[in-house]
């Protein structure tokens, strides 16, 4: 195991060049410091929550705005491009007490300033049976929403959700409310983890995630792989042309896809 600690170290960071949304500004509603998250996937590229959640504590909804604004100002001034703006950082961003409200800022924010951009909220999916989380992920332009597997022993082994009564059922079933506008985002590889082997790219794996899909009806389907290193040491890249195969497969059964290698 790495002692793979945050990534993100600031409340705005970038703009960074992301593989699947462009010139990207983000957006880090979790510590500084720390880790929060109700996940804790074994690639998660901020590290295991067992590192802690730091000291300098979630970052006021009034201290997000005025940052954000302080960073487009600048960059409008200085005439630089962006894409999106993106909440995602070292955790999960809709566990932010006042999620809703930051969300309304940003829209504001993105209005003023950059009004061509997209707004794009990357969730695990844990908190969408809130309904005022839900409203808020309405309001953004890409809603990205996880879903690793469709089964659920890979799914606890490959994403350890906190709460042991989050299930795939129950996900399939809250992600049905973002059909036609939920995007969802699913990150294929291999490997062992103490012991175990971890493998989302069965054929099983890849027929039960079909029907999801289906089930769920969204906008698009993004599957990607490890881009950066993984704090769980015996974890393997899924080669872009089998990436490429497996979003054939899906786009044959109708599923609108996209592949990030």
């Amino acid at each position: 195991m790495k002692d793979q600690t945050v990534l993100f170290h600031s409340t705005i960071f970038g703009p960074i060049h992301s593989r699947r949304l462009g010139t990207s500004l983000g957006v880090n509603l979790t510590p500084a410091d720390g880790k929060v998250c109700t996940f804790d996937c074994l690639y998660c590229e901020a590290g295991f929550n067992a590192q802690g959640t730091g000291k300098a504590g979630i970052p006021p909804r009034a201290e997000v705005a005025r940052l954000l604004e302080d960073k487009l100002k600048a960059m409008s001034a200085a005439g630089d491009p962006l894409d999106v703006i993106t909440f995602s950082g070292n955790g999960e961003p809709t566990l932010h007490p006042d999620f809703p409200g930051v969300i309304d800022d940003t829209l504001r924010l993105r209005d003023k300033y950059y009004p061509q951009a997209k707004v794009s909220v990357l969730t695990n999916s844990t908190r969408i049976f809130d309904p005022a989380v839900a409203d808020a992920l309405d309001r953004v332009d890409n809603n990205i929403l996880k879903l690793d597997s469709a089964v659920d022993d890979t799914m606890q082994a490959l994403d350890r959700p906190v709460s042991r009564e989050f299930t795939v059922g129950k996900v399939v079933e809250g992600l049905k409310r973002f059909a036609g506008t939920g995007i969802i985002q699913t990150m294929l590889l291999r490997g062992e983890y103490e012991g175990k082997n971890v493998d989302n790219t069965t054929p099983a794996e890849l027929e039960a995630l079909a029907e999801a899909y289906l089930a769920i009806r969204p906008r698009e389907v993004m599957l990607y792989s490890i881009d950066r290193a993984t704090p769980a040491e015996n974890l393997q890249k899924v080669p872009k042309e089998e990436l490429e195969k497996i979003a054939g497969f899906f786009k044959a059964k109708g599923i609108p896809v996209a592949s990030f290698s």
